[in-house]
């Protein structure tokens, strides 16, 4: 994990009012985990059931649905499922996570989200303990001690997978079962539950009923207002979405021909996070592939460039100050750039719930009179965080929403 993001945990837990409770989250809420989820129990739903989006909260909830043969539709504003997870396998001699890259969960969470019984898990991982990182602040270059990392890895252990991604864990795990039943380019636009049955409208103008809908949405979504909801939500719903962080941001991913740089570079920002990283740590691959995350206000500076292009050279610009000219001299001129701050399905980065406050994160896992349910990063209950949280959250909504639980 980043080197800010750990700090910022660390001081935030230090100064909050309940130590014990801040420690929970990610890696170190292992026994938050649930016994059994969704996919080990039976339903017997008779209803239609509509999911929004299908990211990886709505494939996990679809997959339930699937098992149980409940009639659903995946209403999926984009041209492919997955949502903040996609992989890249043309830039290098191994594939990249474009979208979610690490996994902050202890590893057995891999089973809870497959419904695989036992502790052995089958994927191959790579501790991500540091060996070799920096801080950088715009004209310093200060190396960071073993200790740090070590003591870092030690209090929020987390890992990669080795040989594939989190898109394929998705994909071969929960999609490739629930595929079938997504409508592409079929962003919503209104939420009427208001009568008996809830109307879904796309923005074509396609009205879809259903008994009951999950929306897994992201909560930039929500922020926009681009689903407008019948009746209106609440004011205390809309502070409490309005409440959540979720920094504008993107990934840049740019191929090498030299290693010239070490594992990470933690970059000193006033919000939000930007670090340079090795993409192929540990990965015993040839490719150089150097990671930059940049999330926050200072990715307005980015934004304010005029193409794609012109971040990139700026990047490396960056690199070149640091490394006297190095960056440029090795730089093949490829790269992929995910822009999730101005992608419109998408308008933000990730989460952190554990700097939110218990009493908002409650209010958003109400249901709309049993009818509209929520799932997503935000929406998890068991303290994982990232894609688990995301999965976790998908399982625990559509259980709510077949047994019509508040």
């Amino acid at each position: 994990m980043k080197i800010n993001f750990i700090l910022g945990l660390i001081l935030l837990c230090l100064f909050g009012l309940t130590i014990s409770s801040c420690f929970k989250w990610a890696a170190r809420a292992h026994d938050k985990l649930p016994d059994t989820t969704a996919l080990n129990k039976s339903y017997n739903y008779q209803g239609k059931v509509i999911i929004v989006g299908a990211g990886a909260a709505g494939l996990a909830a679809a997959k339930v649905l699937e098992q149980n043969n409940i009639d659903y539709t995946i209403l999926e504003a984009s041209d492919r499922y997955g949502g903040r997870l996609k992989k890249d396998t043309t830039l290098a001699d191994f594939p990249i996570d474009i979208g979610a890259e690490w996994i902050h969960s202890a590893p057995i969470v891999l089973n809870k989200l497959k419904g695989k019984a036992g502790d052995q898990i089958e994927e191959e991982l790579i501790p991500y303990h540091l060996e070799e990182t920096y801080n950088w602040d715009g004209q310093q270059y200060e190396k960071v001690s073993q200790a740090q990392n070590d003591f870092m890895y030690k209090f929020m252990p987390e890992s990669k997978f080795k040989n594939s991604t989190w898109y394929d864990f998705v994909n071969e795990n929960i999609a490739k079962e629930v595929k079938h039943k997504i409508e592409f380019n079929s962003p919503v636009t209104a939420i009427n539950y208001s009568e008996e049955k809830v109307q879904v409208k796309t923005k074509d103008g396609t009205i879809h009923t259903a008994d009951k809908v999950l929306v897994t949405v992201s909560i930039g979504v929500l922020k926009s207002n681009h689903i407008t909801f019948t009746p209106d939500l609440s004011k205390e719903r809309k502070d409490a979405i309005n409440s959540i962080i979720f920094h504008p941001g993107f990934k840049l991913v740019m191929k090498f021909r030299e290693k010239f740089y070490p594992d990470a570079i933690n970059w000193t920002v006033d919000s939000g996070e930007k670090v340079f990283y090795d993409i192929a740590f540990k990965k015993e691959a040839q490719s150089n592939i150097l990671g930059f995350l940049a999330t926050g206000e200072s990715v307005e500076a980015y934004y304010k460039l005029e193409s794609e292009k012109a971040i990139v050279q700026s990047i490396i610009a960056e690199l070149d100050k640091i490394y006297n000219g190095k960056a440029s001299e090795s730089y093949t001129g490829e790269y992929i750039l995910e822009n999730w701050g101005q992608h419109q399905f998408t308008m933000g980065t990730w989460t952190q719930a554990f700097q939110e406050k218990k009493s908002e994160l409650k209010i958003l896992n109400q249901p709309l009179d049993k009818k509209v349910y929520f799932a997503g990063e935000i929406n998890d209950t068991y303290q994982q965080m990232g894609v688990p949280g995301a999965i976790l959250s998908g399982y625990h909504s559509i259980d709510k929403l077949l047994t019509g639980q508040e």
